[in-house]
């Protein structure tokens, strides 16, 4: 990605994105992702069509941190790392001290502990914080 952006050499048409103008392809690779995994799951497609897709919406995904990346926002180290740590966290009983034994347990856990990362990431009332 950092080859087909490179200023002088690189891919004119990848030189002039921007995240506004990707994410309108990032979606429609979603979708036919998503399409792609009804067929094969309905045994209509063949898994080398959803991979195939799946690649699309990879290499989109790659695209996009690659613009976050030059920006100096954070790399693709940054995002699986924060996936990671997302995953874990949603798992405590899993990685924690939590059980569930039933999808609907998980659900709950999940749904609890994404509130209280929202509730963690929302500014306080009358705090002075910088």
């Amino acid at each position: 990605m950092e080859r087909l952006r490179r200023p002088g050499d690189g891919c004119p048409w990848d030189l002039e994105q921007s995240l506004d103008s990707l994410f309108p392809y990032l979606r429609e690779e979603l979708e036919e992702a998503a399409e792609a995994a009804a067929e094969v799951q309905r045994g209509e497609a063949h898994p080398d069509d959803l991979r195939a897709e799946l690649g699309d919406l990879l290499f989109n995904v790659v695209f996009t941190v690659e613009l976050c990346r030059e920006k100096g926002w954070f790399g693709m180290g940054d995002v699986v790392a924060g996936a990671a740590e997302k995953i874990t966290r949603r798992h405590p009983h899993i990685f924690g001290d939590l059980s569930a034994a039933t999808p609907e347990e998980v659900e709950r856990i999940w749904n609890d502990v994404k509130a209280a990362e929202r509730g963690a990431r929302e500014p306080q009332q009358g705090s002075d914080a910088e």
